[in-house]
């Protein structure tokens, strides 16, 4: 489904100056941006113990991987001295990128933290959809009323460190479905547009048009012009001779 598809699915977009600011420039490279909450956030795993609910304060996103169809994001604190989480992501495709850096949110149950649904570098084309555990994810479908991405297996989702290796490499082999609010799993392809869609195929070239060339028709034999020319000259040098006999 497309992100225009998923639009009911997401309470908020906040945009630069609302419900975060992101810095002036961020980095193209690991797209390092500077994300301020007003309000408790909740995030996927694997996040460090207790941290489940970020509260509100200002944290940086950085991409430590994109070298795949899944993708690990790395969320710190201001400094960058610490990391809080580390996050499995799938790339979500939008057909108009925007300037800002936009952040989107999963609706929540009422009374919790609004839980992080997507991360949309200023001027990608290419975003970030988080996943989450699938019991989670199932909580989130059931108030969203529409599929979202789930770890179809269990991942430790709290760690003293989960910058470490090995929290990196189980989230990259890890299992990806989208649950349905009943819990059935679908594609991930029904909750998000992984690819860019397709090109509307260019028309065949029209078939080329003969067209009749513009030429005289055939003049009959030139035989009958030459005989009357022939008679002619005959005719014209009897006549002389005629002449010279009557002068002689």
């Amino acid at each position: 489904m497309t992100l225009l598809r998923a639009g009911p699915a997401v309470l908020c977009m906040a945009f630069l100056g609302a419900a975060f600011t992101p810095s002036a420039k961020a980095d193209d490279y690991d797209k390092k941006t500077i994300v301020t909450f007003s309000g408790p956030v909740e995030i996927p795993p694997v996040h460090i113990t207790g941290m489940r609910i970020l509260p509100a304060g200002t944290y940086v996103f950085k991409l430590l991987n994109s070298s795949s169809n899944r993708h690990i994001v790395q969320i710190f604190n201001r400094d960058q001295t610490k990391i809080y989480a580390t996050i499995l992501a799938i790339p979500n495709y939008r057909l108009v990128p925007k300037d800002k850096t936009v952040i989107t949110f999963n609706e929540g149950v009422r009374g919790q933290p609004e839980a992080i649904r997507a991360w949309f570098y200023p001027g990608a084309n290419w975003g970030e959809e988080f996943v989450y555990p699938k019991t989670k994810a199932v909580e989130l479908a059931k108030v969203t009323k529409g599929p979202v991405l789930a770890l179809q297996s269990e991942v430790k989702v709290e760690v003293e460190k989960p910058e470490e290796a090995e929290v990196v490499t189980v989230l990259q082999q890890a299992p990806i479905v989208a649950v349905r609010p009943t819990g059935e799993e679908v594609e991930v392809a029904q909750a998000i547009q992984t690819t860019p869609p397709a090109t509307v195929a260019a028309a065949p070239a029209p078939e080329p048009v003969q067209v009749a060339e513009n030429k005289l028709p055939g003049t009959a034999s030139s035989l009958p012009l030459i005989a009357l020319c022939g008679l002619l000259a005959l005719g014209g040098a009897l006549t002389v001779r005629s002449m010279r006999k009557r002068t002689l």
